[in-house]
């Protein structure tokens, strides 16, 4: 698998069918025909897969803006101190950054132990009410490490802190379970491993988060099919958390649950293991893979050919894999001398054979491939700017404050510069 899921083929002709309904009948006409579907059947599924109550659900069209609402609502304030980890995505660390930056609150990275995990024991050393918010990432987009969200959330018990999980990669593909992390907020895609549409995604709530959202949702976020129904979560109306997804896209997550239910999570004794030694064995890949308890996502760079290549070769002979860009991850890969990457994984239709036919293309391309002229690297300023993340286990490890304007808009740009290749 790629970045995206594999939809099947019964999910991908239902919202193709819904999608052309909707043209010609109208979408307040269908949005009644699958009331159900896109309503109690949808959040039901959804709650039990990932641990938490349905009227803490909210459907969205995309995470990531639906985290930066929330961000937006906590009030963050001088003195105020954010966590994160170097595992946190470009998305969600731009918001963060953003938000320390207009609050001037402080955004401290959380190191990481000689083995690449998580430290817990400088998490408890420094924990106090000043903490306001701490970010973690279930599983990272740039390598397939399964950070310890549960003992974090057992650590965050009875602060002041709002705990907010990324559950994009993990949810399908690991058991998540929003009760056991304990978390205020649980975030995910489910165009990944759910193997639903594009265009819809979630966030799961605790009763502190929800009541950030308070305060009702503008009227123009509120016209669209879910407003015509009454369909909603449980935490207000439509559009509470940024634009509402599709009707196509939650009718297809939908039937998309239904799938993921025969299936279940990926057999995390049988496939991984057999991926990671798949692409291990093959001489001169170097793989990317910090911490003790890794999924089923594999990352691997080559240091004589550009990820893009090996992308391409692969296809060539019918393994898709996906190209990952350190700007995607810039608190970890930049720091690791690592531009790009090359990211594989697997999904509940995979088989050994699959895994076999990986590694015979990936000793071809390595064995036949030849590399092109290397052009200078791309990176953000943010990656440029940020601070090694693997210092000494006392040390913090603080991203650099942004400086304000004396004009204009105040907002965080992240801008691509030139470094040496």
């Amino acid at each position: 698998m790629a970045e995206r899921g594999r939809m099947p083929a019964g999910v991908r002709a239902l919202v193709a069918e819904v999608m052309r309904r909707e043209e010609y009948e109208g979408p307040h006409e269908v949005a009644e025909e699958f009331e159900e579907a896109a309503g109690a059947e949808v959040y039901g599924r959804l709650g039990g897969l990932v641990g938490m109550p349905a009227d803490g659900l909210v459907l969205v069209a995309d995470a990531d803006a639906a985290f930066a609402v929330l961000v937006g609502r906590l009030g963050l304030g001088r003195g105020d101190r954010v966590w994160t980890t170097p595992f946190e995505s470009v998305g969600r660390l731009s918001v963060l950054t953003a938000a320390c930056a207009r609050s001037r609150a402080r955004l401290e990275t959380v190191p990481l132990r000689a083995d690449g995990d998580l430290d817990l024991e400088w998490m408890a050393a420094r924990l106090d009410e000043d903490v306001a918010l701490v970010s973690v990432t279930h599983v990272p987009m740039g390598c397939g490490i399964v950070q310890p969200v549960e003992a974090v959330g057992r650590l965050l018990a009875g602060h002041r802190c709002l705990y907010a999980v990324d559950g994009a990669q993990s949810v399908g593909q690991l058991p998540v379970d929003g009760r056991a992390m304990g978390c205020d907020v649980l975030t995910g895609d489910g165009w990944r491993f759910l193997r639903g549409p594009l265009g819809v995604g979630f966030a799961a709530l605790s009763p502190r988060a929800r009541a950030l959202l308070a305060t009702p949702a503008p009227a123009s976020a509120m016209g669209g099919w879910a407003a015509s129904t009454g369909v909603s979560g449980g935490v207000g109306s439509a559009g509470v958390l940024g634009p509402e997804p599709q009707l196509a896209a939650v009718v297809g997550l939908n039937a998309a649950l239904t799938d993921q239910a025969g299936i279940g999570a990926v057999d995390g004794a049988g496939l991984w293991p057999l991926l990671r030694a798949a692409v291990g064995q093959v001489p001169g890949v170097e793989l990317i893979a910090p911490g003790r308890v890794q999924c089923g996502i594999v990352t691997f760079h080559h240091p004589r050919l550009p990820a893009a290549l090996i992308r391409r070769e692969l296809a060539a002979r019918g393994v898709a894999v996906w190209k990952t860009v350190a700007q995607q991850m810039p608190l970890y890969l930049p720091q690791r001398g690592v531009t790009t990457a090359v990211r594989a994984s697997v999904d509940a239709d995979h088989t050994p054979h699959d895994l076999a036919r990986l590694t015979q293309a990936l000793e071809d391309v390595i064995r036949t491939a030849t590399p092109r002229t290397a052009a200078p690297a791309r990176t953000s300023a943010l990656a440029a700017a940020a601070p090694a993340m693997a210092g000494p286990a006392g040390a913090a490890n603080d991203l650099p404050t942004a400086t304000r304007p004396a004009a204009g808009r105040r907002h965080l740009t992240l801008l691509p510069s030139l470094t040496p290749a």
